[in-house]
């Protein structure tokens, strides 16, 4: 057994074949919260098969060889000594304070985690809560029946269906997927020596075993990437997925310089150096100087044009990159189509979830998440109190503050993308001289006007940014569909499913009819310029 979980919370529901109250039953009030509702909270994790038996799940852990022979022993066991060994747990934790406790403190860590945004994790732990406080299994039962029939037609649950199937069907085999023939990668070159580039060196080592060539102006920048790459492989080690010798030869497979003269047999060639437009085009200029005449040359810029750096395709991936895993695929007017065939094969060798999309200024995640993030930037700038604004928008669900958000991006690469976004779109992104502070390592807000708005006004003016912004994007055909917003939302900045991305959420508040006239959900870009 690879993967044990009751995933229903995680899609708006509880799990209603009696887990919420023979669950309890078994392993104790602890446990049964963390399974029930907890880990499906956090992106939907799973145990493994020893973690199951150690939390009290099973009574043997059978390894695949033996387990017939195991089993029949361990049953005839059983029938011979009558009561399992974990009968004798299964009543040590019914102790009405301490299961409320554990509740009451499960309340409050959700509390801070979804803000009330869905219903079905806090019906779980009443479920849970009442199979240790006196239910008959037959109550439990019908209270399981009675909340899943409440849910299941709700919002909530019918968003989550929807971004369940976008991610787990659609994603795989999406609209507009290419169809030529990819080429084969067995050398991967990336220009850049920082930390994306680190990731992307590692990531490209553990899913392919192909030589990767770095490359970087700076010795010393190369040093600590193979260092940062040696760490990640020595971390693959402790967690047994390979051996020692297998990271070593790994380790060997990378080959650093200050030149491109490692360059020449490179199969696909991924620059990853700083947002400069004018180094981009430098660095390809010479790339096409010391490759192949078939090497894909990629860019991972997260917001300048594609065509204009001299790339032939853009493959922009999120950090971290070895969690997150869309990958925005983008496609410029000169893309051939067996160039955008092997960048979406390579990406999904690299275990990534492809969404292609044009090349415009910062695609489509960090342009949604640039155009939510002015609406916070004003708010601040208006004299709201920081800790207002995150809450504001942490009422969606969503899984980071937007201040966390900024500093995991960084205020100086947020900073470059408003810039980018402003000089195209000047009117919906305006430079923001709260986050030009930040860039320069300021920690200091500039307060225009000391007018501080409300959350509940912060947050509707976020959501029809947001919907404003997604309607640009279907106009400009920058995707296809609503759904590629959606999927993009879900796999590349970790929207819960609930919101179904979020095109599904502002249709079925009716945002989408007050603001265009027709829902955005399923709607594709022809479609959004006839409103």
């Amino acid at each position: 057994m690879r993967h044990f979980a009751c995933p229903e919370c995680f899609l708006g529901i509880v799990p209603a074949w009696g887990g919420t109250q023979l669950v309890p039953r078994l392993v104790g009030v602890e446990t049964a919260v963390t399974f029930i509702v907890e880990n499906p909270m956090r992106q939907n994790r799973m145990l493994s098969g020893p973690k199951a038996f150690e939390l009290g799940f099973a009574d043997r852990l059978l390894e695949p060889a033996e387990f017939l022979d195991e089993s029949i022993a361990f049953a005839r066991e059983l029938a011979a000594n009558g009561d399992s060994p974990r009968d004798s747990l299964r009543d040590s934790h019914r102790d009405g304070h301490s299961v409320a406790e554990v509740i009451r403190n499960a309340l409050a860590r959700l509390d801070d985690q979804v803000h009330a945004a869905t219903p079905a994790p806090y019906n779980a732990l009443e479920l849970i809560e009442g199979a240790l406080s006196g239910w008959t299994l037959e109550d439990g039962y019908r209270a399981e029946e009675d909340t899943v029939g409440r849910l299941l037609p709700a919002r909530h649950a019918q968003a989550s269906l929807y971004a369940f199937d976008l991610v787990e069907r659609r994603a795989k085999n999406p609209p507009g997927k290419p169809s030529a023939e990819p080429r084969p990668v067995r050398k991967v070159g990336i220009v850049g020596a920082g930390l994306m580039a680190a990731q992307l060196a590692a990531l490209v080592l553990r899913r392919l075993e192909v030589p990767v060539a770095l490359r970087d102006v700076s010795d010393e920048a190369l040093a600590r990437a193979r260092e940062s790459i040696e760490a990640e492989l020595a971390e693959q080690v402790a967690k047994g997925r390979y051996d020692e010798g297998k990271a070593r030869f790994l380790a060997s497979l990378v080959s650093t310089s200050t030149g491109y003269e490692h360059f020449a047999d490179c199969d696909l060639a991924l620059e990853a150096v700083f947002e400069e437009l004018e180094i981009k085009k430098q660095v390809f200029a010479e790339l096409r100087e010391h490759t192949k005449d078939n090497c894909v040359l990629a860019t991972n810029t997260s917001s300048l044009s594609v065509a204009e750096m001299g790339a032939d395709v853009g493959i922009h991936f999120f950090n971290p990159v070895a969690v997150l895993p869309l990958v925005e695929l983008v496609r410029t007017p000169r893309t051939g189509d067996e160039t955008l065939a092997t960048a979406w094969a390579f990406a999904e060798k690299l275990h990534k979830r492809p969404v292609i999309v044009a090349d415009a200024p910062a695609f489509v995640v960090n342009r949604v998440l640039t155009r939510l993030m002015a609406v916070v930037l004003d708010a601040l700038e208006h004299g709201t109190p920081p800790d207002d604004v995150d809450e504001a928008i942490l009422r969606l669900g969503l899984p980071i503050a937007p201040s966390v958000l900024l500093q995991m991006v960084g205020p100086r690469v947020a900073n470059h993308v408003l810039e980018t976004l402003h000089d195209a779109y000047p009117d919906r992104f305006p430079l923001s001289p709260t986050l030009a502070n930040y860039a320069e390592g300021k920690d200091e807000i500039v307060v225009e006007e000391n007018a501080p708005k409300s959350q509940e006004e912060i947050l509707e003016t976020a959501l029809e940014a947001v919907a404003d912004e997604i309607h640009h994007l279907l106009e400009e055909g920058v995707v296809a569909e609503a759904a590629d917003v959606d999927t993009a939302l879900l796999l590349g900045a970790g929207w819960p499913f609930w919101l179904g991305g979020i095109t599904k959420f502002l249709d079925q508040t009716g945002r989408s009819e007050r603001m265009f006239g027709q829902p955005l959900a399923e709607t594709g870009a022809a479609a959004a310029t006839t409103t």
